[in-house]
């Protein structure tokens, strides 16, 4: 029995100073099932759909090139899942956040403070699937230099060790929300549900491994954006910016559908501080997780 339930917390692992492991049994009740389709509009459409590449540049949250500090070890998850809770397309890089065209915001609870999304009605879609779209006849008709999406929910594989007990590159999955904040009724890690009927604040994640499960709360997110300079966003959303390589210029008479590819960079997104010498995550050994944000956005029209 001791050695099960020291197994168990080396399952979990630490992204924030004090985590609260929770042991549990699968949860078979019935949960909320995120919307995964929209109403079939008629006419040419602009169609999102999200990409998730590993050898993409890696980007801090001004937009450049960022190297790992020499006292990290960093991994590429493998994205099952992602959610977005805002699309807009700016004209300029001196467009402020909600002054360019905004084509989507994801349905939202409460008011105020209490203002959050609400994930029972949130678009989940994997890599290659429409998370979103429009007719190309609502798109105010201009030339769009960047693209603007607010990602409010990833889901993600990742490995680690605990050689004292024969974990060795082992797998877990990761649901976390880093949406500036989100109402929640219940959620599905892998096979298990979390029951949680309140809102929960950029950073709240839940884990799963064989073993058992663990839920806790990051303090931030990287979130790349190359016009913070000129454009900025407000601190604890995560409105992640990528410029087109030739401006998005919309008409008003397109006679096709328009696909906008969204590539994230995953590109050694989870990162933690190195206490082990193998280059593996092991959270026994005292490695501390700091990041786990998406590493930049680059749109491109399919």
């Amino acid at each position: 029995m001791k050695y099960q339930r020291f197994v168990f917390v080396a399952g979990t692992f630490i992204f924030c100073t004090v985590l609260l492991f929770i042991a549990c049994k699968k949860d078979n009740s019935t949960t909320t099932t995120p919307t995964t389709t929209t109403t079939t509009p008629s006419g040419p459409q602009l169609i999102f759909i999200f990409k998730f590449d590993s050898t993409q540049v890696r980007l801090n949250n001004l937009g450049q090139p960022d190297t790992l500090p020499s006292n990290h070890g960093a991994q590429s998850p493998k994205f099952n899942l992602m959610c977005s809770h805002y699309i807009e397309l700016a004209p300029v890089a001196t467009t402020q956040l909600g002054n360019g065209d905004v084509l989507y915001r994801a349905p939202e609870v409460g008011s105020g403070s209490n203002l959050a999304i609400d994930f029972s009605k949130s678009i989940i879609v994997p890599a290659g699937v429409p998370f979103y779209s429009c007719p190309l006849s609502s798109v105010t008709p201009g030339s769009y230099q960047w693209l603007r999406v607010s990602l409010a929910y990833q889901n993600y594989s990742i490995r680690y060790s605990v050689p004292a007990y024969s974990i060795v590159n082992d797998t877990g999955t990761i649901a976390s929300f880093i949406g500036f904040n989100t109402y929640i009724t219940s959620y599905k890690i892998k096979d298990s549900t979390k029951v949680v009927n309140a809102n929960k604040a950029q950073g709240y994640w839940g884990f799963e491994d064989k073993y058992g499960t663990a839920t806790g709360q990051a303090k931030g997110t990287t979130v790349p954006n190359p016009i913070a300079s000129t454009s900025p966003i407000p601190a604890g959303s995560c409105v992640v910016t990528g410029q087109f390589a030739t401006a998005f210029t919309v008409t008003g008479k397109e006679t096709q559908n328009d696909t906008i590819i969204v590539s994230l960079s995953t590109n050694k997104s989870f990162e933690w501080v190195n206490h082990s010498l193998s280059g593996m995550y092991e959270p026994l050994n005292g490695d501390t997780v700091v990041d786990m944000g998406i590493r930049g956005l680059i749109p491109a029209v399919k």
